[in-house]
């Protein structure tokens, strides 16, 4: 029971931490009535979402995870310029082409926070959107299907995220 209070306690401070951090770098001030409010929202929010609503309620925080979450940064960070090229390339071809499907792919994360940010991140990258995600399958349609196995585009969809995020969440 005391340990199930820490750790609750523990996620609530996490929360509000994560919330906090955000609500400053948006609203770029650190005016004390911007702080105040700040304060404020991110606890109302931490209060209300007590079952953890923080990338860190599943990080596994070790030296080599700490390594794997700006190796993960950057490789999102080389994903999205070359996503973004491609997908100009394509917008702006005479031609246009496209060749749209949903493709079915795997996942090895055993986490919902990382099955959860690897989702977010093939969303976030062009061309690619997660439609649904289920246990350790993910459906994600995809602008120019280029592997319609699921080994295949397990391979170029996931692998390079799941890399990472093996490492930080499991």
């Amino acid at each position: 029971m005391n340990g199930e209070v820490s750790n609750r306690a523990r996620q609530s401070v996490e929360v509000f931490v994560t919330l906090y951090v955000f609500w400053v770098l948006l609203n770029g001030s650190l005016a004390i009535d911007t702080l105040a409010i700040g304060v404020l929202v991110a606890f109302v929010i931490a209060a209300l979402f007590r079952d953890s609503l923080s990338f860190l309620s599943q990080f596994r925080i070790s030296p080599r995870s700490l390594w794997a979450s700006v190796q993960f940064g950057l490789y999102f960070l080389k994903e999205l310029l070359v996503a973004n090229v491609k997908l100009a390339a394509i917008v702006l071809s005479p031609s246009l082409p496209i060749k749209p499907g949903i493709v079915k792919v795997r996942t090895r994360l055993k986490s919902r926070m990382g099955r959860l940010l690897l989702a977010n991140s093939i969303t976030l990258t062009p061309g690619t959107l997660t439609v649904e995600l289920e246990g350790e399958w993910l459906y994600i349609h995809w602008v120019t299907v280029e592997a319609d196995d699921i080994d295949g585009a397990t391979s170029r969809i996931v692998a390079g995220f799941e890399r990472h995020l093996e490492v930080m969440y499991g």
